[in-house]
């Protein structure tokens, strides 16, 4: 499916966005910037392993230390419910918020078995003396393919810059998933029965072997 395809990639690049990058161009990012490429470093040198790529369990485990720190999942979750967030009671949230987390985790996890050959590029970075909000923009490139634009917005959180959504041609992850939920809300009835829903298929995907790109 080109729009799964598309949000691993996007995963994908965010933390492994100077893979391709001479090192010292590093000198020449800003914060926001510089909060990607800090996690790619982690990233970078677990590639390399190649009896790391066959044991999904430990990418997962793995992906999800390194990006934790760097994805505010908290925000990613509310903004995602929207208004359900705040009807929600606070073990609906905390269950939505782990459910979530981990289907994020679990996708950019395959990411890094789907995709060989890519690069990417920072776009010039307009950021105003002391501000907490910016979007990164970047440039995905593949053989053959028109390069993808995948912006991120990040906010300054207690003194770390994080994102709290990723934009794909334009298409915010946070807005997609939210009418995903919103739907289901409608056929499911409740919050809770969406979560126990997302729960199982979390379950179901991390049991099954990962697929692979020919």
């Amino acid at each position: 499916m080109k729009a799964r395809h598309t949000l691993s990639l996007a995963f994908l690049a965010f933390f492994l966005t100077v893979f391709p990058m001479n090192r010292l161009m590093a000198a020449d990012l800003q914060p926001p910037q510089l909060a990607i490429e800090s996690a790619s470093a982690q990233l970078q040198s677990r590639l390399q392993e190649k009896n790391f790529t066959k044991d999904f369990a430990k990418i997962n485990q793995f992906v999800n230390e390194v990006i934790n720190p760097r994805v505010d999942f908290d925000r990613i979750a509310a903004l995602v419910l929207g208004k359900l967030w705040k009807t929600a009671t606070v073990d609906e949230r905390s269950r939505f918020k782990q459910e979530f987390q981990t289907l994020l985790v679990r996708t950019y996890s395959r990411a890094f078995i789907e995709f060989k050959e890519w690069s990417v590029r920072f776009l010039p970075l307009e950021m105003e003396s002391g501000a907490t909000k910016v979007v990164v923009k970047t440039e995905v490139l593949q053989p053959g393919i028109q390069p993808i634009a995948i912006d991120y917005r990040m906010a300054l959180h207690e003194g770390q810059w994080k994102a709290y959504d990723i934009m794909i041609e334009g298409v915010s992850l946070v807005t997609n998933y939210r009418t995903t939920f919103n739907n289901e809300m409608q056929t499911k009835g409740s919050l809770n029965a969406v979560i126990d829903s997302l729960a199982k298929r979390n379950v179901e995907a991390l049991s099954a072997k990962p697929e692979k790109n020919s």
